[in-house]
């Protein structure tokens, strides 16, 4: 997927459309500047605007990510190739914010520790030991808040016992047992509670 080509494309489309950068802007309730991004090939319409644009340009999803109109021939053998690499792009941004989760849970983890350090061994008035260990507390608190929802999102778990894949609650994540990613959560398929292994792949 060239962003370059895209952004051609869009700006070719949108001028058979008869339309400015600022009309489509406003159709697609986005700032002029990200056109002029998608445009010069600096960014991409999320999924949310992939649809409403390409209606907008008179195309179809599949000629958006091509970056040109296809005939009938090409159309099956381009939907493919965008489906594949669409789905590598997915898996790179789940293993991106798995990597993010764990720095995350680190970090928030490591503050906690070294505030109720200080808090303990360092001389200071009570009520600033109070401050910073509720300080570590919550950060710590935050941090894990954002870390599960991350690790709930991101990718799948897969059921051992009937190797169906699927994102689960945040609720069911939040409440399992676990080490590290897998957690002993009950299947939504087969209704089996195993140990399940978080996924970025969905084959």
């Amino acid at each position: 997927m060239d962003l370059q080509i895209i952004g051609k494309f869009i700006k070719e489309r949108r001028k058979v459309k008869g339309l400015t950068q600022l009309e489509l802007s406003q159709k697609l309730n986005v700032s002029e500047k990200t056109i002029s991004k998608w445009e010069c090939g600096n960014g991409f319409p999320d999924t949310t605007l992939m649809l409403p644009l390409c209606k907008e340009l008179d195309i179809t999803a599949n000629e958006l990510l091509s970056g040109k109109l296809l005939t009938n021939e090409e159309y099956k053998e381009k939907a493919e190739s965008n489906l594949i690499e669409l789905k590598d792009k997915v898996q790179k941004a789940n293993k991106h914010l798995l990597t993010i989760e764990w720095v995350l849970g680190y970090m928030t983890s490591l503050c906690f520790i070294i505030c109720i350090f200080v808090a303990s061994f360092v001389k200071m008035f009570w009520a600033w030991r109070v401050l910073l260990i509720v300080f570590g507390l919550i950060n710590f608190i935050v941090g894990m808040i954002f870390g599960i929802r991350i690790e709930q999102t991101a990718g799948f778990y897969e059921c051992t016992n009937c190797k169906h894949k699927y994102v689960p609650t945040y609720k069911s994540v939040l409440f399992s047992m676990h080490y590290g990613r897998t957690r002993y959560m009950k299947c939504p398929k087969c209704g089996q509670k195993t140990w399940q292994k978080k996924t970025i792949n969905d084959d």
